[in-house]
């Protein structure tokens, strides 16, 4: 059954901490203020080995630190190299700190037996106990000589914080391979001032541009979710300025004039600088029109010197293939109302909008989102990175309009900044470029579908859900054809569900952002689905005033085939015998129908209160860790709804 609604859930819950005289009093106050808080309560045996464990003094065992000896030669190798004293390689591992700071690392993939590590700056050097230098971020000041350390990740595994790179043989082999090439020197070592952090592309410029861009481009899933998943993505305020649904393209380096022009790169990189390192509330206004000037200036720049490098245009060709075998190239973003995810593959049905980033947009993001905020920062220092952020997703949309032919690119602009969104294409953003020519050849006037099925179709092989044939069933069979005929049968019944817009399917409204989807047959196995609720807007371009922009009709369901975000809103647990007929009662709710809703969740919906809720989501997460082993962690419930 549903919590009574005077149970206040959510993270901007009141809580309070009750002292051991008054609470009695509290606890009859609040009769459903128990722990774990409303949720299903503890079975007896999992009580008696609680409070039995209480009454031994709650010893907790100490967390595991030791590390293997195959471990501990990675380790001497990585931090051997990092800590090399000539400024070249002082300089290639500030980089590479600034830029893994985040990371779990692993240098063997054994499944569920992964052990994880992080990249730290300490006091002391390798072979010596770590001393970190905490700072707030990894580009401030360190005070004093630093050593680059690596050390086990200790504790839990938290899946939104679980944002992983891979650091064994090859990465290193790699990472050798693109910095310790060529005859690049460093004259002068850059500081950690306020000037360095604002603009990385002066600070590391005596790297050479290809080798900083390859390295991002060979672990864009990583990159994408620093900024996307990580600390700066959280709150509404944070994720209003994204779609719910979109891809993610690179520029080809070799297409890339900041990698390939040294003029062209010298002229604008003084108009890279970033937002948010003044946090003067009286000044905010005057910082950020400075940085929105440079960054248009800088996009006019841009605009002119692509066109007379291209006259011909952009083609498809011009967007990296992952060098043919890489799938980190092509990728989903989805965003969950306060938070969002990425995935490789294109997945889901052809998106309103995309981005195509180059060098320049894709280093901004990262530095601007993820090394230089600050989650303690003041109110001006977040603004200022919310809305820069802005001007990033609109650089990407307009750069991969360029593949539009032109005379048309501003009316599918339009499309994407409806009302109040026009405003901002007027005072906010710099003119697009919409005479120079494409060379992508088109059929019809659909150019935003037309170009994703070209995407879909060029990149096919490369594409990490090549098909999708729940989403983008094109015929009669709609499941995986690598699956069991059980799983095939699953996927053709939610591909009903999958790719409708609310109008037409009114369910779409009662659903939650993100809703785990468990199905299992009679002989004992199981798969999981990930249902993700697209929500659809006339524009994302303000932090505020979401409800304004929101068009509820055009929602539509995006299905997942296996695990997508880190706070489930609810989960559904569902016999594959029952599969079609919950499909059924789904299509058949209409508008204003809750009481046909509830009872279709009294039938297979986990509540709350369900007495199986651990046993169930425990399961998934086991799941999780069977199919996604390097990608499995503790899932939040702070975001489960009560439906």
């Amino acid at each position: 059954s549903k919590l009574p609604d005077d149970i206040e859930l959510g993270l901007s819950r009141a809580n309070q901490c009750v002292s051991n005289d008054d609470f009695s009093d509290y606890a009859s106050d609040h009769p459903y203020g128990g722990m774990p808080l409303a949720v299903t309560g503890l079975t007896d045996d999992e009580y008696a080995t609680l409070t039995g464990w209480l009454n031994q003094g709650g010893a907790i065992s100490p967390l595991k630190t030791d590390v293997s000896d195959v471990a501990q030669n990675h380790i001497q190798r990585w931090e051997t190299w990092l800590n090399q004293g000539d400024q070249r390689r002082q300089l290639v591992s500030r980089w590479i700190y600034e830029h893994l700071y985040l990371a779990h690392l692993y240098f063997e993939d054994r499944g569920a037996d992964t052990r994880f590590f992080e990249i730290v700056r300490s006091h002391t050097p390798p072979g010596t106990a770590i001393d970190i230098i905490a700072t707030r971020r990894p580009n401030d000041d360190p005070q004093g000589p630093l050593y680059y350390r690596l050390r086990p990740v200790a504790g839990s595994i938290v899946h939104k914080r679980h944002i992983t790179f891979a650091f064994g043989d090859k990465p290193f082999e790699r990472t050798r391979e693109l910095f310790e090439t060529g005859d690049w020197q460093v004259e002068t070592a850059p500081d950690y001032s306020r000037d360095s952090r604002a603009n990385p592309f002066v600070t590391f410029a005596a790297i050479p541009a290809k080798a900083r861009y390859q390295f991002m481009l060979d672990n864009a899933e990583y990159f994408t979710r620093t900024f996307i998943r990580g600390p700066v993505c959280r709150g509404q305020i944070a994720t209003d300025v994204i779609r719910d649904q979109f891809w993610v393209t690179y520029h080809d380096p070799e297409d890339d004039l900041y990698v390939t022009s040294a003029d062209y790169r010298e002229k604008v990189t003084p108009l890279l600088a970033l937002p948010g390192q003044d946090g003067d509330l009286l000044d905010l206004g005057d910082n950020w029109r400075n940085y929105k000037d440079k960054r248009n200036r800088y996009h006019e720049i841009r605009n002119k010197a692509y066109a007379e490098a291209y006259p011909k245009g952009a083609s498809l060709d011009q967007i990296w293939d992952g060098d043919g075998n890489n799938t980190n190239a092509l990728l989903t973003v989805f965003r969950h109302h306060d938070n969002a995810s990425v995935q490789r593959g294109l997945i889901g049905q052809v998106p309103l909008t995309s981005w195509w980033m180059d060098y320049p947009l894709f280093e901004r993001t990262y530095y601007e989102l993820v090394v230089n905020f600050d989650v303690f920062g003041s109110v001006a220092h977040q603004a200022q990175t919310r809305l820069y952020f802005d001007l990033i997703r609109n650089g990407g949309e307009q750069d991969y309009l360029r593949l539009v032919p032109p005379g048309e690119r501003n009316r599918v602009l339009q499309q994407w900044y409806q009302g109040a969104g026009k405003l901002k294409l007027d005072y906010s953003y710099t003119s697009m470029d919409d005479t120079t020519s494409s060379q992508v050849p088109f059929a019809t006037s659909a150019f935003n579908e037309e170009l994703g099925a070209r995407l879909l179709l060029k990149f096919r092989e490369l594409n990490a859900e090549h098909d999708d044939p729940i989403n983008r069933c094109g015929g009669s069979d709609c499941g995986r054809k690598d699956q069991p005929d059980w799983i095939r049968d699953a996927d053709q019944v939610l591909s009903e569900l999958a790719a409708t817009r609310a109008e037409f399917l009114p369910a779409i409204r009662y659903l939650p952002d993100v809703t785990f989807l468990r199905v299992y047959n009679e002989e004992g196995e199981r798969t999981v689905y990930t249902v993700i609720r697209d929500r659809a807007h006339s524009s994302v371009a303000f932090l505020l005033g979401e409800s304004l922009r929101y068009q509820p009709e055009n929602d539509k369901l995006t299905i997942y085939p296996g695990i997508i975000g880190s706070y489930p809103n609810f989960m559904f647990d569902i016999p594959a015998s029952q599969l079609g007929l919950f499909k059924d009662r789904l299509k058949a709710l209409k508008m204003e129908e809750q009481p046909a809703f509830d009872q279709l969740v009294s039938v297979w919906g986990v509540r709350r209160t369900h007495r199986r809720f651990w046993e169930i989501l425990q399961d998934i997460t086991a799941w999780q860790l069977e199919h996604q082993p390097l990608q499995a962690g503790i899932f939040d419930i702070n975001r489960y709804n009560n439906l």
